[in-house]
């Protein structure tokens, strides 16, 4: 979600369900892997789009982040700026094809998000990841157009709501900016590296996209004034605010991709917004696109846009996630706008196929 106030959005997205090499392939818990969809597999080999059958709870769906728990996909995603309401929205789906809402996160706003950030008006863009039996459930508060903002921290031992066990315990803030600061504490990604490290990456606008690493005890930094490594920026020659944001990293094959949305969101149809990404050989960077330009220097290789074959209905599709799927298969997931219906904001999924030196290709 934005957090400036700007027109545009871009066609992005990766996924939330193991992000580096130790949550690689999909979250089995408590359930064999015979029991994966048989959708997913036979689609390892040759993926088809699938955006054009997917149906049934699909918007309004921003900022999405994706998980696999057993034979069930997660979809939570932002609140649509109604602080009055429960907060997160989170969809399944058996095939990922079709959805359903299943329930919120939150029944209202956190107390202590309202507290610190009295003008916020909801939670946005949830990061949802699972390491050693535990979900993490990073998420944003923030007012719209502002650097005021703070990201939080949920914890749940499963997401099945009929378990006795689901339960999201809230352990608030991990970490904020404020006005004298040159960033802004929203779209949080956790990242776990090679070496078992782990990290929050976030960045909306101001000087880009940050990463410092973080307790692996607590899920919050190491220290109250951690280093924070700059990993991408788009510098404007007038000197204002970088249009970038939502960043999501992964890791393959001994690499970290930073995918990232460039341009404005949240205008609807009117959104600019398409994603960009690089790679580099440390989860600090540099990351370098495919023809070795670097992003902290506003370039990237472009991965989803506005009309890559939509024949221009689907505007600003962005703030993406990767699923990393059982049997190999990955999936951009993202939301764009339709223009069919009033620039509603929709879920989206394209599987990924790569190229032999390692870039992918979203299959529209």
């Amino acid at each position: 979600m934005s957090s400036s106030d700007t027109p545009a959005l871009a066609q992005q997205l990766l996924q939330a369900i193991s992000r580096r090499k130790a949550l690689q392939g999909s979250v089995a818990v408590g359930l064999a892997a015979a029991a994966v969809p048989t959708l997913t597999a036979a689609w390892a080999q040759t993926p088809k789009p699938i955006n054009d059958r997917m149906s049934g709870n699909l918007t309004p769906a921003h900022d999405p982040s994706i998980i696999r728990a057993g034979d069930t996909y997660y979809v939570f995603s932002t609140t649509m700026n109604d602080k009055k309401q429960a907060q997160v929205p989170i969809r399944t789906s058996k095939d990922l094809l079709k959805w359903e809402l299943e329930g919120y996160a939150f029944p209202k706003i956190p107390a202590w998000a309202v507290q610190r950030i009295p003008d916020t008006i909801g939670v946005w863009a949830p990061d949802i990841s699972y390491l050693n039996g535990t979900f993490y459930l990073y998420y944003a508060v923030s007012s719209f157009g502002s650097n005021r903002s703070a990201i939080g921290l949920a914890t749940n031992t499963t997401l099945d709501p009929k378990s006795p066990n689901y339960h999201w315990d809230d352990r608030g803030v991990v970490f904020e900016s404020f006005p004298k600061d040159d960033y802004n504490c929203i779209d949080p990604t956790h990242v776990v590296d090679l070496q078992g490290n782990q990290w929050l990456a976030f960045g909306s606008f101001w000087s880009g996209l940050k990463i410092f690493k973080l307790d692996p005890k607590t899920g919050k930094p190491e220290s109250d004034n951690p280093h924070l490594f700059s990993i991408a920026e788009r510098p404007t020659p007038e000197g204002g605010l970088d249009t970038i944001e939502a960043n999501y990293i992964m890791e393959r094959d001994g690499y970290y991709y930073l995918f990232a949305s460039y341009d404005y969101c949240c205008k609807g149809v009117n959104s600019t917004y398409y994603t960009a990404m690089g790679r580099s050989k440390s989860v600090t960077g540099p990351y370098l696109d495919e023809e070795g330009r670097s992003m902290m220097n506003g370039y990237g290789t472009v991965i989803l846009k506005a009309d890559q074959e939509e024949k221009q209905r689907w505007r600003g599709p962005g703030h993406c996630a990767i699923l990393r799927d059982h049997g190999g298969q990955d999936y951009i997931i993202y939301h764009a706008y339709d223009k069919l219906h009033n620039g509603a904001p929709y879920l989206r999924i394209a599987p990924l196929v790569w190229s032999k030196d390692g870039w992918p290709t979203a299959i529209m």
